[in-house]
């Protein structure tokens, strides 16, 4: 049996081919987030489950596999058509996780609810996506956003 050994700060090619894998599945989840939603049964596994703590009290259980993504996705878009995500910090990749931290900016069109802000206001907010990879799609998200500071600029009451 050949085992090959990395020394410190040195990858196998097989860690490396990895994290290109997944770096080009972030890309698509950037994507996706973006409005690019044609991709998403790519890259999402068919029992894909969200964590998240959702404004209404959900858990994000609602959510599942390709198309509750989607859903998700096109429901918050439909807020904020011109959503754009940049991702802040390089994805840190560790085995079968991988998190990205971003910025999102988008113009309110309206029909947030509780909010008092005017459509036409540009918002601002934060957070940070950690998924967990499973046969080469991701199989799990947790979503940790700055929902005060969103709220905050909607003015919600």
């Amino acid at each position: 049996m050949n085992l090959q050994r990395t020394q410190p700060g040195e990858t196998s090619s097989a860690t490396q081919g990895h994290r290109e894998s997944t770096r080009t599945m972030l890309d698509t989840w950037v994507r996706l987030w973006n409005g690019d939603l044609a991709r998403a049964a790519v890259i999402i596994a068919p029992d894909f489950r969200i964590h998240a703590a959702l404004l209404d009290g959900g858990d994000g259980s609602n959510f599942r596999g390709a198309d509750g993504l989607v859903a998700w996705i096109s429901q918050t878009r439909a807020a904020f058509p011109d959503l754009h995500f940049d991702v802040e910090v390089p994805p840190l990749i560790d085995g079968h996780y991988a998190s990205v931290r971003w910025t999102a900016t988008g113009t309110y069109a309206g029909g947030f609810p509780g909010a008092q802000a005017e459509p036409g206001t540009v918002v601002t907010f934060t957070g940070t996506d950690t998924l967990r990879m499973e046969d080469g799609r991701f199989a799990e998200y947790w979503i940790n956003s700055d929902t005060l500071e969103l709220v905050s600029q909607l003015q919600v009451q």
